[in-house]
């Protein structure tokens, strides 16, 4: 047999020039054979295994042999217990790679052909994280990745098939004839990948999915606890289509993609419907679309589920249910104000209570509540709303966000009159709060009068249980982070991410952190002397509240979340 020597060094590469150190081909067939696969627009390895040169087996341990990499024997996977969602589906099968499980910033690859430079720049692109090949057999790969294909396939074809459905009205489809785009609104293609879309958004707990065009390329990345993670490359050429479905299921203007438009659509998932909120942008290279997922069981979690400690839960309780006064949540976009305004609706929703909402849009469906959606073209804003509220008889009354003079001043003026007001504010912590209010051109005797309770919040990404490490720090690292010599006595120690199979990069879900500051007299005083921030977080302290740093600690103390993160979302 002819020999790697004889051929030129350029002639062969990959597992061709492998095979031919190893003796298991000559230089001959091995040209012949990448010759034939490049004709056939195959992979070498399928040239290699059709032809019969070398079988499945003989071919994987060579492989590990050459090139020192692990082998694996696929019969011995579950496939139910195999990572999904990590890659897109086509890209799988493109490059007939199966992903085992990820550690830390490492993916690990099952595939024939570890030599596929294309393929593992390709996955680093779309995963952000480092391929790691593991050898295995060919032919009991590609029935794993031919099984998981066809299950998507079918699954797919199910939910066509009714099990599940968008809430598109008649006259939805009506007027997406008249507009005469009928043909690209109803093109199945692009109807099964929004729907897988929604899907896997919906199973890899995604809060907001991005449908991003460019010049060259189309993006869709999902916002999964807070981090914004590339999903996969569809063809450019679906980006008309997919705009003018997504808008027709939620009843936007197909014709208009000059101006943004903002909508909602409705997905019913079995026997459960969830609610999307539809954002459009105009961009250079076509529409921008974000769809942010809305569940309404979130509300229905219970406030044990969002992370307060016992006596910031205690203050929150505690002020909620006096019958009159404000109460304010304030963070910045993201860090789950919404939740918590309706985790407290939902406490107080009883039938003898009457609660009104005015909300930029609302975001979660709570029966028993009065939801208004502000409509600035109708003339319907915050103010308009709440003047129209306190002719309705409330109870309580949720303003989405206080954003002007006149929205607070009515709503002060309703904390004073017997009612129950909550809104949001965009403030860093909570004593900046007060003193937003007052450079608004609130009087400080009204803020003093009426806000009774203020918290500030951050989410966190939560620890996997599954995976989470011990971590050592450096003393002087914790004590510069904000613990004292008092809490450093050894009787625990903090956790790392790592990562597996069941989570992401060592994280799966997230937890609250909170600043509770009740307006107390002093506090008050402080107010009326228009006194600062500074002044107020001084005696918040003085009086046991805690900060936003001090309460991610007891976090990371806990076992929650690691101090790296906490030190991130309140690192102001």
């Amino acid at each position: 047999m002819d020999t790697l020597a004889d051929a030129p060094q350029s002639s062969l590469s990959g597992v061709a020039r492998v095979l031919v150190h190893a003796g298991k081909l000559s230089v001959k067939a091995a040209e012949d054979l990448v010759r034939s696969s490049k004709e056939q627009k195959r992979s070498f390895v399928s040239a290699v295994l059709s032809a019969g040169a070398v079988n499945p087996s003989d071919l994987a341990h060579t492989l590990s042999n050459v090139l020192a990499i692990p082998l694996l024997d696929l019969a011995a996977v579950d496939p139910q217990r195999l990572p999904r969602n990590v890659i897109d589906g086509k890209l799988a099968t493109q490059y007939q790679v199966l992903v085992l499980g990820k550690r830390g910033n490492r993916l690990f690859i099952a595939g024939a052909d570890p030599t596929d430079q294309e393929a593992a720049e390709r996955i680093k692109f779309a995963t952000q994280l480092t391929p790691e090949w593991v050898i295995v057999e060919h032919d009991k790969l590609m029935r794993l990745v031919d099984a998981a294909s066809s299950t998507a396939t079918e699954a797919l074809e199910s939910l066509v098939a009714g099990d599940f459905e968008f809430d598109v009205t008649e006259e939805d489809t009506a007027a997406a004839e008249t507009q005469d785009v009928t043909t690209d609104v109803e093109d199945a293609p692009v109807v099964r990948f929004l729907q897988k879309m929604l899907i896997d958004a919906i199973n890899a707990r995604a809060s907001d999915l991005h449908f991003e065009p460019f010049e060259y390329n189309y993006r869709v990345r999902f916002r999964v606890d807070g981090e914004l993670r590339e999903i996969t490359q569809p063809p450019i050429a679906i980006k008309d289509k997919l705009a003018s479905r997504i808008k027709v299921i939620s009843r936007l203007d197909i014709a208009e993609k000059r101006v943004p438009q903002d909508g909602r659509m409705k997905l019913k998932f079995g026997n459960k419907a969830i609610d999307f909120r539809v954002s459009t942008l105009p961009t250079l290279f076509g529409e921008k679309i974000v769809i942010r997922i809305l569940d309404p069981s979130s509300a229905k979690l219970g406030i044990e589920a969002l992370g307060y400690e016992k006596a910031e839960k205690d203050r929150l309780l505690e002020a909620i249910k006096r019958p009159y006064g404000m109460v304010l949540v304030t963070g910045p976009t993201g860090s789950g104000k919404t939740v918590s305004l309706y985790t407290c609706l939902n406490i107080l929703n009883q039938p003898g209570v009457n609660i009104s909402t005015v909300e930029d849009p609302a975001e979660i469906n709570l029966p028993g509540v009065n939801q208004v959606n502000v409509n600035d073209k109708a003339g319907l804003n915050f103010s308009v709303a709440l003047k129209a509220f306190l002719r309705q008889d409330p109870d309580v009354i949720m303003v989405g966000e206080i954003r002007d003079l006149d929205t607070a001043d009515i709503a002060i003026k309703a904390a004073q009159t017997g009612h129950m007001v909550m809104s949001t504010l965009h403030t860093n912590d909570a004593p900046t709060t007060l003193t937003r209010l007052m450079n608004m051109g609130v009087a400080p005797f009204n803020i003093a009068s009426s806000v009774i309770l203020i918290t500030a919040q951050r989410l966190a990404r939560r620890l996997c249980e599954n995976c989470k490490t011990p971590a050592d720090y450096p003393r002087e690292a914790l004590l510069k982070a904000g613990y004292t010599e008092i809490d450093l006595d050894g009787s625990w120690k903090p956790y790392r991410a790592v990562g597996c199979s069941s989570c992401s990069n060592g994280y799966k879900g997230r937890v609250g952190i909170y600043q509770v500051m009740p307006i107390t007299e002093e506090i008050q005083r402080i107010i009326l002397s228009q006194g600062n921030a500074v002044d107020i977080a001084h005696q918040a302290q003085r009086e046991g509240v805690r900060d936003l740093r001090q309460s991610g600690l007891i976090k990371v103390r806990a076992g929650a979340t690691t101090l790296e993160e906490v030190i991130s979302v309140t690192n102001e």
